[in-house]
């Protein structure tokens, strides 16, 4: 029997879920701000599950599959506040202090990995996009963030629902996923069954619900002084002046700069699905998941808009969908369960297998190409 457990960190909720042989066995989702304030929720939860024989810990943007007990104790902090997180301490409790979001949300992270070393657990690291060997070097060049490790789990989700729903073998799996969350969203390329290209949530076309994603490079050097905190903000929340989506979609009628902002985050994700064309070439499902995904408004205007498309007119849009047993675990939990699952050769090996995740290498940081990096590369904590 094999039993894995997979930890989504996401921006609005934790996710926990429990895979048994494959099957969803138990599923907890906790509110982050609660989780950030007591992470031993998180801990007493997964304690209660055993016995069990990995858990795949929240890995932020990446890194090859590393297990916990292969950092030394005195620098794990350090090492995963610059690896997992790329940020440095001092600035998320500064953060937390002022009561941002998303320092909440790395806070918790922290404090959950901590206990988990103390406890000892089996716990697993895994990639983000940028690690992987199906994504070709020269897409990588200068970006940190294509996909963080929640959407290649939601993506080592998506490949395996989709060769289960349409009967197919996973090497004819072609698929465009847009990864929709309450903080960021991730535009994600699929061809014969392997991730090719991707747009993370800081480099998406348009902003997310939190977060401004991309920005031009001279706004950077105007603006000069910034701070991980900044990449929490700038989005359509800030934009709008809304604190949910929900509240969005009532002032689109009313007020301009909900229906601009709206415009914005829609069309930032139609055109980064465009944008992967040259790598995937013309896919046969648009796949969508995430909390926002669940919103009717946003998904019947993301369908108006590709039919209009007259590169997707034809392509099926559906769910991601969930592993057998699950009822309440988003998708991105059941992705990080999932690969636990396959990393211990459980009923998903072949799909992991497939994507080539136990071969993707090194972190996020490995394709920075600038002077001005060089000199801060050499501040870094050993990675291995």
């Amino acid at each position: 029997m094999v039993r894995v457990v997979g930890v989504d960190p996401g921006t609005k909720t934790i996710d926990i879920c429990l895979l048994e042989d494959g099957i969803v066995k138990d599923e907890l989702s906790i509110d982050s701000y609660e989780a950030a304030l007591n992470p031993n929720i998180i801990v007493k939860h997964i304690l209660k599950l055993n016995p069990i024989d990995l858990v795949v810990g929240p890995s932020g943007y990446g890194v090859e599959i590393t297990y916990i007990d292969e950092i030394p104790d005195d620098i794990f902090e350090d090492w995963y506040y610059t690896y997992i997180l790329l940020a440095r301490k001092e600035e998320i409790l500064e953060g937390v202090s002022r009561g941002d979001v998303g320092s909440f949300i790395y806070y918790a992270m922290v404090g959950m990995v901590r206990e988990f070393k103390k406890m000892k657990l089996p716990v697993v690291f895994i990639p983000g996009i940028i690690n992987l060997p199906t994504v070709p070097t020269y897409r990588k060049f200068n970006k940190v963030d294509l996909g963080t490790a929640d959407k290649l789990a939601v993506t080592a989700l998506a490949v395996y629902k989709t060769a289960e729903k349409h009967n197919i073998p996973l090497d004819e799996v072609n698929f465009i996923l847009a990864e929709m969350g309450f903080g960021y969203n991730a535009v994600i390329g699929v061809k014969e069954g392997v991730v090719v290209d991707a747009f993370g949530g800081t480099t998406m076309l348009g902003p997310g619900f939190l977060t401004m994603s991309y920005a031009d490079l001279e706004v950077a050097q105007l603006i000069k002084e910034w701070v991980k905190t900044d990449v929490f903000t700038g989005g359509v929340s800030y934009i709008a002046k809304v604190k949910t989506f929900e509240e969005l979609i009532k002032c689109l009628n009313v007020n301009e700069i909900c229906y601009q902002a709206w415009n914005s985050f829609i069309e930032g994700i139609v055109k980064a699905a465009h944008a992967l064309i040259p790598s995937t070439g013309l896919p046969k499902y648009f796949l969508t998941s995430g909390r926002l995904s669940k919103i009717k408004e946003v998904i019947d205007e993301l369908n108006l808009r590709l039919q209009r498309s007259p590169i997707f007119r034809h392509v099926v849009l559906e769910p991601v969908g969930n592993l057998r047993g699950a009822k309440k675990s988003k998708e991105t939990a059941q992705g990080y369960a999932l690969i636990g699952d396959g990393l211990v050769g459980g009923a998903y090996k072949e799909v992991v297998n497939h994507l080539k995740i136990k071969e993707a290498r090194g972190t996020s940081l490995d394709y920075i190409r600038h002077p001005k990096f060089e000199s801060f590369k050499e501040k870094l904590p050993k990675f291995k």
